[in-house]
């Protein structure tokens, strides 16, 4: 179906299948015609490839990636959808929907049954609500894929992209590029959905890197750490992460000093390489 971004043919269908949005889901649809067919070319929908769909509102995107990709697996969390989906969709041969959370999908599995032997790539145009904790499971899960391409919330594609070490960096920039390599892709208007958000878009492509710092000695603590380190940014590093991780401050103090970083450094201020050091010297004093 090709008249998917015209608004006219998006309320026939959604008014004949009773179809109401959800606050509560996030949605907004894209019907701005230029940006699927952008988000698919620059997330890797092309010949000899699987793509993943997070989420796919009426099948907008999802459309432009099966024109491109080997196979498309859109997983949707929204019964209602299902209906609309197999009549816009009823001519992609190549897509399956999977109705169901995707947090609770064992994605390992899926990938594994659906996509055997080709490279994967992730699409999605992300609820605002939830772009964290579905980019945190993607990249927490180690999954074999190549990219993950999203669109996300301006404010929120700004701090996912932002380098170690600027104003922008946040708890979540650090933990994505311990994973990926992120890029910001191009900016969506409010107005390219229906019905319209309070804030523009951006869309990002994560390139998940080969292997992560293998300088890390404890992983977890390493995420323990960078969240505490920005819970409180305003302040100097010692204060929230003795606070948090329930540290003696003189400790931390002291690993702050080791790590060749002054006493009044604030988490905004280091580099990746200076949060693992950090991460290695704490982390087997909290142990003991």
């Amino acid at each position: 179906m090709d008249k998917l971004s015209n608004i006219g043919t998006i309320k026939e269908i959604l008014t004949r299948h009773g179809f109401s949005f959800s606050k509560t889901l996030g949605q907004n649809f894209l019907i701005n015609p230029s940006v699927c067919p952008r988000i698919a070319e620059l997330g890797n929908a092309a010949p000899g490839w699987g793509i993943l769909e997070i989420g796919t509102g009426i099948g907008v995107l999802t459309v432009e990636l099966s024109k491109r990709a080997d196979k498309v697996v859109a997983v949707e969390i929204d019964t209602r959808l299902m209906p609309v989906l197999a009549e816009t969709l009823q001519e992609c041969n190549n897509v399956k929907i999977i109705n169901q959370d995707i947090l609770q999908v064992d994605l390992q599995q899926l990938l594994r049954e659906e996509f055997p032997d080709q490279p994967v790539a992730v699409c999605a145009n992300l609820p605002y609500y939830i772009t964290s904790p579905i980019l945190m499971h993607l990249l927490e899960s180690r999954l074999p894929i190549r990219s993950i391409t999203v669109m996300v919330q301006k404010e929120a594609a700004e701090r996912i992209c932002a380098l170690p070490g600027t104003r922008s960096v946040g708890a979540i920039s650090i933990a994505v590029r311990y994973f990926s390599e992120p890029k910001l892709l191009f900016h969506v208007s409010r107005g390219s959905f229906m019905p319209s958000p309070n804030v523009d878009s951006c869309v990002i492509r994560l390139d998940i890197r080969e292997q992560t710092p293998a300088d890390v000695q404890d992983e977890t603590f390493f995420f323990q750490l960078v969240r505490a380190a920005f819970s409180q940014r305003r302040k100097t590093l010692i204060n929230p992460v003795s606070a948090v991780l329930q540290l003696p401050k003189q400790q931390v103090a002291d690993a702050v000093a080791a790590a060749g970083l002054k006493p009044t450094v604030r988490a905004e201020e280091l580099q990746m390489e200076q949060f693992i050091a950090l991460s290695n010297l704490l982390g087997p004093q909290r142990a003991t």
